[in-house]
């Protein structure tokens, strides 16, 4: 059995497994959904502190102590402890559950919606319909998105929890500001499509090994967070905007700062801890994937 590209997560964007995408796997979904659950979590957890030296980069990247990755660690570790390396997290993997339910439910209705209730979909349709899933998914998970930038940038005692984080943004700038960094967000969709036909090229082969399919996949995800990433960097500073832009930041005028600021190169700000996150959070989400099918006697049955 191959790897599956969409049950690797990265934190960015959590797909559903494809095993459950197929017709004869249906009665077994809870198990694949639980098991693909599980990876992602793992995965976000095991990777949280590059994930905060990530955000930190990006939105402090004029501040010298956190223009290198090394500093950065040490800068948040001497505020905040070796625990700190984790602030965020877990709204990041309490996300899991209501982008997987709504992933995975957009996905049938426009699967059912454009090929009948029979049979699998056509690559294109599948394609569309994934794309409207996480459309749709970041439209709902945005607030979720917003308070883990800022839970992720807080200092010690800053906010007392989520309820306390939630609390303050809705008094001080309204619903509003729960829904900052949404248009950056829709345009990351366009490397999404490129990656799926990436990958696509890949499954054309005939039986490829694991290792030449994580390699695969390893590198579509690699190349699909850099054509996003100035997209990721524009959204993280403008859910962080009380911090850094000022009022009501919009998306091309973060741009416009950045360009001004740092050029070219403030757009890839955070760009190394991305990088070195794809291959250990991959590997991660694939053997916690397997591990738990096996754990819960998952047997496959693909066409």
């Amino acid at each position: 059995m191959g790897v599956h590209p969409e049950v690797l997560d990265t934190g960015e964007q959590l797909m559903v497994p494809v095993d459950v995408l197929e017709e004869e796997n249906k009665e077994a979904l809870w198990k694949f959904l639980l098991s693909g659950a599980m990876a992602g979590a793992v995965s976000r957890t095991g990777t949280a502190p590059l994930d905060r030296a990530r955000v930190y980069m990006q939105v402090y990247s004029s501040k010298s102590n956190f223009r290198h990755l090394l500093s950065g660690l040490q800068s948040l570790v001497q505020e905040g402890g070796v625990r700190s390396l984790w602030r965020g997290n877990g709204i990041n993997v309490l996300k899991i559950a209501p982008e997987y339910a709504i992933k995975f439910s957009v996905f049938e209705q426009c699967k059912n919606f454009f090929c009948g209730m029979q049979g699998s979909p056509p690559f294109q349709e599948r394609v569309l319909s994934g794309s409207l899933a996480v459309a749709i998914s970041q439209t709902l998970i945005n607030p979720m998105e917003v308070l883990k930038t800022r839970l992720t940038l807080r200092f010690t005692g800053q906010y007392k929890g989520l309820l306390d984080c939630a609390r303050q943004i809705l008094e001080r700038d309204g619903t509003r500001a729960l829904y900052r960094g949404y248009l950056p967000n829709m345009l990351g969709i366009i490397p999404y499509l490129l990656r799926c036909l990436w990958q696509k090229s890949g499954r054309d082969m005939t039986d490829p090994s694991g290792l030449v399919s994580l390699s695969s996949v390893t590198l579509s995800t690699t190349c699909g967070q850099m054509a996003s990433y100035p997209l990721t960097l524009v959204r993280t500073r403008m859910q962080a905007q009380d911090t850094v832009e000022g009022a009501n930041p919009t998306m091309l005028g973060v741009f416009r700062r950045i360009l001004s600021q740092q050029g070219w190169p403030g757009l890839y700000r955070g760009m190394t801890p991305t990088l070195l996150k794809v291959l250990p959070a991959g590997g991660i989400s694939y053997l916690v994937y397997e591990a738990m099918k096996k754990t819960l006697g998952v047997q496959v049955l693909s066409r």
